[in-house]
């Protein structure tokens, strides 16, 4: 095996989380072992060593390269692994390899820079299907206390003289006064009547329960719905102030853009002079509130993997990629290539990702859903029950007058049942009382 002498770059005067942090002696991260699953793969040792000046590489005026890449081109180290990102700059003067990481220009925001609330956010809890079947148990509800009440005897007895108290307009409006938990008299006497209410009070109090809890949940997670969703909607706001890293390739990637939105962003970004000297100064004004930090995608992932205030924007723009860099027609590129495509296809580079990007804030990402019909059919079947009960108690209290009436006028059990039940059921609201009809015996 080759002995080559490889180079790690930790930023200025800093080690870079998550690609080389120092524990103790050693070096660890990301990096360290993405180099030693290459290394295991290769058949070669290494010796690290940090970058003196802590930085990438840039190409100055005259030509000359400083950090990672200008060691590389002097021969100072074999090898830069570190997040290079590969760009036709550096591609002149080194060999790249094939990236190892994809990423891209995105937005870092607090959580709370939210959209306003829509009109109807109140009907969130629930999903469509729901609230129809909502609807279809509160009519129903309604619609069987209405017939309950004029079937049971015990709660209309003399339907020739007395006014039924439960009209349909009254059995609606007891209905949803039940449901709002305000209630609204008068009340059943008849059991049968009871058993109804009792099963829509019991489906109210369950329903009103789910609904503000998931109203709560619905609430606090609103904030997860940016306002800002990409770079246009940045554009076209001013509330909002917005910058990068100064000197990067992220502000060289809007510098250089023709697209009119990147270029609005750049000249708003260079009049306002918004950039932050490190990637550090990005994340806590961004956690301070009315700031987006505009950065590359894995950094930012990491800071909100950090900071579990802190959220990014879905849109990722400028893909590229970061390689490992060695000298210019080195034999080293084509196997540290090849090496790279294996552990990706092997699912390490993948593997490695999670393990250096782990979230602490797990418990904060959990964002509430609509309540599906189906997870309260529990509920409807109770009401559905309760129902079908008080029908059947109300009918069996017919029967029981009917069966006495019966004894008295000496008819059949059967007829006596079908007088009763056609007299309730056609009658209207309430045939007038006899008093009624005494006065109108007496006008004429």
């Amino acid at each position: 095996s080759t002995n080559h002498h490889i180079l790690i770059h930790t930023g200025s005067c800093m080690f870079q989380e998550p690609y080389t942090i120092s524990k103790g002696t050693q070096l660890e991260g990301f990096c360290m072992d993405l180099l030693s699953e290459v290394a295991k793969k290769l058949g070669f040792k290494y010796r690290v060593q940090l970058v003196k000046d802590g930085s990438y590489g840039r190409q100055d005026d005259n030509g000359n390269w400083n950090g990672m890449i200008g060691e590389v081109v002097r021969g100072e180290a074999d090898l830069a692994i570190a997040p290079l990102t590969l760009t036709a700059a550096r591609e002149k003067a080194v060999g790249m390899t094939k990236p190892f990481m994809q990423t891209g220009i995105s937005i870092l925001l607090r959580k709370d820079i939210s959209e306003g609330s829509g009109f109807f956010d109140f009907l969130t809890p629930f999903t469509a299907e729901t609230w129809v079947g909502i609807l279809i148990a509160y009519l129903g509800t309604a619609a069987s206390i209405f017939i309950v009440a004029r079937i049971s005897p015990c709660e209309w007895s003399q339907p020739q003289s007395e006014q039924n108290r439960f009209s349909f307009l009254h059995s609606l409006w007891y209905t949803a006064g039940a449901l709002t938990l305000q209630g609204a008299g008068p009340h059943p006497k008849a059991l049968s009547g009871r058993v109804i209410c009792c099963s829509w009070w019991f489906f109210t109090v369950v329903l009103l329960a789910c609904y503000f809890s998931n109203l709560s949940s619905s609430k606090s997670s609103e904030s997860a719905q940016l306002m800002v969703k990409g770079f246009e909607d940045l554009a076209n706001q001013d509330t909002i102030e917005y910058g990068c890293l100064a000197g990067s390739s992220t502000l060289a990637f809007f510098k250089n853009s023709n697209n009119p939105v990147y270029r609005r962003i750049y000249e708003h970004m260079e009049r306002t002079k918004s950039f932050v000297s490190s990637m550090d100064e990005g994340v806590r004004r961004a956690k301070e509130g009315n700031f987006a930090f505009i950065g590359e995608s894995v950094s930012l992932d990491l800071a909100v993997a950090r900071h579990c205030e802190l959220v990014r924007a879905h849109e990722v723009v400028g893909m590229r990629g970061y390689s490992i860099a060695a000298a210019f027609g080195s034999p080293l590129i084509k196997n540290l290539s090849v090496a790279i495509l294996q552990l990706s296809e092997a699912g390490e580079l993948a593997y490695l990702r999670s393990k250096w990007w782990a979230s602490s804030c797990i418990a904060d990402r959990t964002k509430s859903s609509p309540v599906q019909l189906h997870s309260l059919k529990g509920m409807f079947l109770v009401l559905s029950l309760g129902l079908g009960l008080g029908a059947l108690l109300a009918v069996l209290e017919l029967t029981s007058k009917s069966r006495r009436g019966a004894v008295e006028q000496r008819k059949s059990c059967c007829t006596v049942l079908t007088e009763e039940l056609s007299l309730r059921l056609r009658t209207s609201n309430a045939s007038r009382p006899q008093e009624n009809v005494d006065k109108d015996k007496e006008k004429a």
